[in-house]
């Protein structure tokens, strides 16, 4: 499956995911823009790891708040994966890279227990992202 078909499919999974979440839906959209913008210049990132992680990055916050009340980065480590995981299955996403994907999304608010590049890559997006919402808000 070319990347392409890979982002738009899963772009409509998180979205119909998050549903009226706009918030979070943009979140993760930018964060893909900057994440394919970091991977360009790492040749040694598999793009659709990147692409997978970076959209579905936060999908743990739904859960996280549906049963807690509440998210922070380690409920949406623990809620995160296995959400990921499923939508990955239900739209192609390759099976032997949904793992990986799995891992990274359950290790994006923590110190690295992965030397993934794409690990990297998606913490430097969201990084980026978090730190222009700010600047927009203060």
């Amino acid at each position: 499956m070319k990347n392409e078909q890979i982002k738009g499919r899963l772009i409509k999974a998180m979205v119909d995911f998050f549903e009226h979440d706009y918030r979070r839906i943009n979140h993760a959209i930018e964060v893909l823009k900057y994440a394919e913008q970091t991977a360009e210049n790492t040749p040694e990132a598999d793009e659709e790891i990147v692409i997978g992680s970076a959209i579905l990055h936060d999908v743990g916050i739904k859960p996280s708040e549906a049963e807690l009340g509440y998210n922070n980065g380690k409920t949406q480590e623990q809620y995160g994966p296995a959400i990921a995981i499923a939508l990955l299955e239900e739209n192609d996403f390759p099976a032997e890279k949904i793992e990986k994907v799995a891992q990274i999304i359950g290790n994006h608010h923590s110190s690295s227990r992965y030397d993934y590049v794409e690990l990297e890559i998606l913490k430097i997006a969201d990084r980026i992202v978090n730190k222009l919402d700010a600047a927009q808000q203060g």
